[in-house]
């Protein structure tokens, strides 16, 4: 499951003879290369477009744990581009990577990868998205489904708040072709689908935004509130595309007033949430989710068997069990931003900037 919401940080190359794909400026390594007999590790990250957390917190937490643990990593970010990816992920098998870790860009080219990758004799993790029918080793994420009831039932307790009669509710839901987006909408519909049954809620215009383009997002909301005035609620599936609602709404003078729902806990979509023109958010410890990932792929280096990933998901498509790890999400409203906040995920400094100043003192940011 997100575009220019925190300060995008350069990270330069941390160590001579790094690969790094044609025209791609975001590989890192991180680690000792000292001829230990530990492998190396290549992580492929998708994009800086789709959400600001793939050049920021990922990229940060996934280097400093193989540093710390003395693996040399290569960390490279496809840029949204499928034949960027494959060749980043050609450089990396032919440079004799031990463990290969992934975040596809969608499940064919994802699947591509990993089989190439299986052939060359190498580990592979799915990283927070699963590869349908790629047969990944390990898969590290949350509970994506619980994300999704988080959100559906975060809309569902805004609405209520407002004392609206049978509100008519939009879905803007994630990119066709990721899982997660699948699941996320999985999980706010179980809560939704009943309250359209009985009447509490109306079902309105419901549309996935290819590729999380935040862009396009706002465009699909644009014709959905032009064909549909009295939407009175959207079930946006992340941060960027709920600031996309909220710009749509802000043109039309009804932001604060209609919910939009978001997930990643964004500097963006929290300080939509202090303003209140965002009604929640999901906080995902990504730092939580980058060390489940590294502590198997450091393990897989270093010639040991794995013994974290306890949990187990099935790929809807292979009906394959994958050994995972699935971490827990957090429903974030006004009250509780702090918490983000005093979990060290977004610093006071990114959040409450002079227009955020005021709404972070009364949201007890200190």
């Amino acid at each position: 499951m997100r575009k220019g919401l925190f300060a995008l940080a350069t990270v330069g190359l941390l160590a001579t003879g790094s690969i790094a794909a044609c025209g791609d400026d975001s590989g890192s390594d991180s680690g000792s290369s000292s001829g230990s007999s530990t492998g190396k590790v290549g992580v492929i990250l998708p994009d800086t477009k789709s959400s600001a957390r793939w050049a920021t917190a990922d990229l940060k937490y996934l280097t400093d744990a193989f540093k710390a643990a003395g693996v040399t990593a290569d960390i490279q970010n496809a840029q949204g581009d499928k034949t960027q990816f494959q060749t980043i992920a050609d450089g990396m098998i032919s440079s004799g990577v031990k463990v290969l870790i992934i975040v596809n860009l969608d499940s064919g080219t994802g699947k591509a990868v990993l089989d190439k990758a299986k052939a060359a004799g190498i580990a592979t993790i799915d990283y927070d998205r699963l590869t349908l029918n790629g047969g990944a080793d390990y898969y590290v994420s949350f509970d994506n489904v619980k994300v999704g009831e988080l959100q559906g039932q975060g809309l569902v307790d805004c609405l209520k708040a407002k004392n609206l009669t049978k509100p008519v509710v939009a879905e803007l839901n994630g990119s066709p072709t990721d899982n997660n987006a699948t699941l996320f909408a999985q999980g706010y519909d179980s809560v939704l689908n009943p309250l359209y049954t009985d009447g509490t809620l109306t079902k309105g215009p419901n549309q996935s935004v290819p590729d999380w383009d935040n862009a396009q997002g706002g465009t699909i909301f644009e014709q959905m509130l032009t064909q549909n005035k009295d939407i009175k609620g959207v079930l946006a599936a992340n941060d960027g595309l709920g600031n996309a609602a909220i710009a749509v709404l802000k043109k039309n003078k009804l932001n604060g007033q209609v919910p939009v729902t978001g997930q990643d806990a964004t500097v963006q979509g929290l300080q939509n949430i202090l303003v209140g023109d965002q009604c929640m958010t999901v906080y995902k410890a990504i730092k939580k989710e980058a060390d489940a990932a590294s502590e198997l792929a450091i393990a897989i280096a270093k010639g040991q068997k794995p013994t974290t990933a306890t949990g187990k998901v099935t790929d809807p498509e292979s009906k394959k069990d994958v050994p995972s790890v699935l971490l827990t999400p957090q429903s974030i409203t006004k009250d509780n931003v702090k918490d983000v906040v005093a979990d060290g995920f977004v610093t006071k400094a990114e959040l409450c900037t002079a227009d955020f100043a005021k709404a972070c003192t009364d949201a007890g940011i200190s």
